[in-house]
């Protein structure tokens, strides 16, 4: 099974820019699929985007469609998120997670999770 670490998170303004990194071990990272999630203080885990396996499709929440963007570069085993016009809502801890099906969300089976890293947007 795949480790993954997450980076790139931090501090920005209202209508800034992040790019999150997700970087896992591992050979055949392209055959998992890829996941990124959010956890606001007091509210649960809920899906952010997801990314298919090797040139996979991807997929996003409502929240994030035309602001957010899922990208991987297998070459160097690593999935991003690109969050651009964010809002304060946008607030969390940001964990990116794998799985071999076809797509990932919170209750897939074995799937693999990183540690998180946090994003904070303010007024």
């Amino acid at each position: 099974q795949v480790q993954l670490v997450e980076s790139g998170g931090g501090l920005v303004q209202a209508g800034d820019s992040l790019r999150l990194s997700c970087a896992a071990s591992g050979r055949t990272f392209s055959a998992y699929a890829v996941g990124w999630f959010r956890q606001a203080p007091g509210k649960e885990r809920e899906f952010v985007a997801t990314i298919g396996r090797g040139t996979g499709s991807p997929y996003y929440a409502d929240s994030g469609k035309g602001r957010f963007t899922i990208f991987r570069d297998n070459a160097k085993n690593t999935v991003y998120l690109q969050m651009n016009s964010l809002k304060p809502e946008d607030t969390g801890v940001y964990y990116c997670a794998a799985a071999t099906s076809s797509l990932v969300s919170t209750t897939t089976p074995d799937s693999a999770w990183g540690q998180g890293t946090q994003g904070t947007v303010s007024t």
